[in-house]
This record gives structure tokens, sequence and C-alpha cells, in this order.
């Protein structure tokens, strides 16, 4: 499960990678049919708004049926955070792609810059908040895909 997790988390880097080629006239994939529920191309996929900052889900149940993982990009504003929260039925594994920010971590903190990554077990309650003065980006992973979130206090405003 080790291996399948690294090689997962690899795999989201690089995906975070090729997201991340702001060029203009960057072209979007076709993805044969065979493909299908196996592969996605975030060129191709949905991004949530926030007040804070956007999601944008690379790989869940949803897009992939059968995945036991969530994948996705998140971005935090400058000097946005989003809401505290926790995540019942899976652990999360945040990787700092750019920027830095102060990660809640259980009643705790610690800055988180890029090139880091912290996980956090299921059921701990966490928020990052953006310190920096350019968007911080991330790489978010979760063990099921399915992944459930419960937000302490009050619901973020799309």
């Amino acid at each position: 499960m080790k291996r399948f997790t690294i090689a997962t988390l690899g795999m989201g880097l690089w995906l975070a990678g090729a997201a991340a080629d702001d060029k203009p006239g960057s072209q979007t994939a076709m993805i044969p049919t065979e493909w299908s529920g196996k592969v996605t191309d975030a060129a191709q996929l949905s991004v949530e708004q926030n007040d804070w900052g956007t999601l944008q889900w690379l790989c869940n149940a949803k897009l992939m049926p059968g995945a036991e993982q969530t994948v996705g990009l998140a971005t935090l504003l400058p000097g946005k955070q989003n809401p505290v929260h926790y995540h019942p039925n899976c652990e999360e594994v945040l990787y700092v792609i750019s920027g830095q920010g102060l990660q809640s971590y259980d009643g705790r903190t610690i800055l988180l810059k890029a090139g880091m990554t912290i996980r956090i077990p299921a059921k701990v309650k966490h928020n990052l908040a953006n310190t920096s003065i350019e968007p911080l980006r991330t790489l978010v992973s979760f063990s099921s895909g399915d992944r459930q979130t419960v937000w302490v206090g009050q619901q973020p405003a799309k």
C-alpha cells in the first residue's frame, strides 16, 4: 500500500507540474475513449472557486469510478486561509508546490514552504493560511476516493 501511495503521490506531482504550465496556447490532450475514467486532463476539469482560493480535483471516485484516492490542486490567495476542518474518513497528504503558509494541525502550527510535505491523519482539525504575497499552490492527496470534509464553525463561502 505504501508503494501505491508513493507512486500516486509521484504521479500527482508530475500532474501538478503539467497543470502549472501557464503558457498561452498550451493544448488540451484528447483522451481516447477506452481511457475514460482512468485518465484526466486538468485543462478539461472544473475548478471550484472559494473566497480563499481554488480547488481542482484531478482524481476521485466520481471522476474515476473505483478510485481509492482523491488527488487535487489547491491554491490559496495571498493573505487568505481555508476554514478549519477535518476529514472523518481519510488522511490527507499536502505538498507545497510554491509559496508558503502556516498550517494548523490539531491546535499546533508549522510554517510550510515550497518543497515541504505534511501528513494529516483522519479526524485531525486543520487549515492552511497563505502568509506570502504570492498564491500558495499545493498538491493534496487523500486516502479515500470519497473524501469527506467536516467544517468546524462556518462553511466556506464560494
